[in-house]
């Protein structure tokens, strides 16, 4: 635990996992008292959806990705840089947790560009973390709260929140990242979550398809965090405690990924 005391730890909160959102800021700050700096990384697909719905609106998806025309970054905009951040930012303070909420458009500190495939519309992938605000942020006494929304060409982009959050821990040098999602952990070929899976494990496992969906991008920001020295952890959000035990090093519920 003491060498991870002081450094940034990123927790992506998905948005499946936003219904439990009260066990995870609790977690959250006892991790911040206990000497830790998270920074709180969420989602909110299913805020985005329901939205669209009352639009009369029917969300369509390319290989995981949402398709993002102009209206559809509108509401994502307003779903997710407005109702689930400041929620979540609300639920925070109110605890007595100091926390503010940011998009990645703020500051220009996530950069991105348009995704190349034209059906996509508006989704960006990330080109650049600059993570001098967050950084001001936790050196100022605060938990930064971070909405997938970044700084486009010419104007904002809709972003994966799993692969920005693996990019903003590179970014700040975190000691661990976690993946709150709405599944047990990452799950081998018969069924069965693996606690423990290395890098070499998890790519053999993408290739041969036991890894698919909407854990690929998460898998690939696990991958990419834990090549710098760090531990990635996938794990469900509705479990209790579990920031507080894979904070401390102990072993929890959950895929823990190393090198």
């Amino acid at each position: 635990m003491g060498a991870m005391t002081g450094r940034p730890v990123v927790i992506k909160l998905g948005g499946a996992a936003l219904p439990h959102r009260e066990a995870v800021l609790r977690d959250l700050t006892e991790a911040r008292e206990a000497g830790f700096q998270p920074i709180l990384v969420h989602g909110g697909g299913p805020v985005i959806t329901e939205w669209l719905k009352r639009l009369g609106k029917q969300p369509t998806f390319v290989d995981g990705l949402r398709v993002t025309d102009v209206e559809t970054l509108d509401v994502a905009t307003m779903a997710l840089a407005g109702k689930v951040n400041k929620e979540l930012v609300a639920t925070l303070n109110l605890a007595g947790t100091p926390a503010v909420g940011l998009a990645g458009a703020d500051g220009g500190w996530i950069r991105a560009r348009r995704i190349t495939d034209p059906d996509l519309g508006f989704v960006g992938e990330v080109v650049s973390v600059d993570p001098t605000p967050a950084l001001a942020l936790i050196s100022a006494g605060y938990l930064p709260v971070v909405a997938p929304i970044a700084l486009g060409d010419e104007g904002l982009l809709n972003i994966n929140a799993d692969t920005v959050a693996g990019d903003i821990a590179r970014a700040v040098g975190a000691a661990l990242l976690i993946f709150l999602t709405d599944v047990p952990g990452v799950k081998d070929a018969s069924g069965q979550v693996s606690g423990h899976l290395t890098a070499a494990q998890v790519k053999a496992m993408r290739d041969d398809g036991t890894i698919a969906g909407g854990m690929i991008p998460k898998v690939q920001a696990c991958l990419r965090v834990v090549d710098g020295g760090a531990r990635a952890v996938i794990a469900d959000g509705a479990d209790p405690g579990a920031i507080g035990l894979h904070v401390r090093g102990e072993a929890g519920n959950g895929t823990t990924i190393t090198a």
